[in-house]
């Protein structure tokens, strides 16, 4: 069974048809939205500010969500894939966005739609990332502008393969 904790009360909640694999840990102030799925040994930490994360939403393996005390929460929009080993820190993340393995996004970072973070980039705190962007690099820069075979063949099809993977865990 996952880690489930309450913090000063609070505790996680999630909404319908969503999987969480045994050994994730929810902590604190966490809303997560339908169809969700957090995968083995993700971190999502709403210990010191709150983390909202809406529908279709895949957190990988690894992932650490987390925020900053009374400065910067996380936000989290829809379709969304969080690919293994991330680091989302107090930013927000707009719908259909694909963040890369490895991929760190600090404080005050801002994600718009139909973006897409590369694997292994580290985006500076307060970066915006305009909509229909592919950021990549340490620190993380624009490269290239989301073209449709990007924005079907991996941000949408990445985010609903997700919850056909998910159903092929038995349910305990």
């Amino acid at each position: 069974m996952a880690t489930i904790k309450s913090v000063k009360g609070i505790l996680p909640q999630w909404g319908e048809k969503c999987f969480i694999a045994d050994n994730a840990t929810l902590t604190g102030d966490v809303i997560i939205g339908r169809d969700c799925s957090i995968w083995f040994n993700a971190v999502i930490r709403g210990d010191v500010n709150s983390i909202r994360i809406g529908d279709n939403v895949n957190i990988q393996d690894n992932v650490v969500i987390h925020c900053t005390y009374q400065k910067a929460p996380v936000s989290i929009g829809n379709n969304v894939s969080i690919a293994h080993s991330a680091i989302i820190h107090g930013c927000t993340i707009h719908d259909n966005v694909l963040v890369g393995m490895g991929a760190i996004l600090m404080d005050g970072v801002v994600v718009e739609s139909n973006s897409v973070i590369a694997a292994g980039a580290v985006i500076s705190k307060n970066t915006i990332v305009k909509s229909g962007s592919v950021y990549a690099g340490v620190p993380g820069k624009l490269i290239k502008s989301v073209d449709t075979e990007l924005l079907e063949g991996e941000i949408n099809r990445i985010s609903t393969n997700y919850n056909m993977y998910a159903s092929w865990y038995d349910k305990d």
